[in-house]
């Protein structure tokens, strides 16, 4: 599967037409807690991730939230 992945081009090894938002933060070892995800623009909320799914061609971003002052 190949999708732009934080404007980059990744490719992804997996026999799956579609992964889950869940799958990629796995696949790529993305752990940090705060996170905001979009698949194509559209915004994933946190309690979507296993069941939103990213396929072929898509355009994921996912940004790490840090506070500070």
């Amino acid at each position: 599967m190949d999708i732009i992945l934080n404007n980059q081009a990744e490719h992804l090894e997996t026999n799956k037409a579609t992964i889950t938002v869940s799958e990629l933060l796995a696949i790529k070892n993305f752990t940090f807690k705060m996170l905001v995800v979009k698949i194509n623009g559209k915004l994933v909320k946190k309690d979507e991730y296993a069941k939103a799914t990213i396929q072929d061609g898509d355009n994921v971003q996912v940004i790490h939230l840090i506070s500070g002052g």
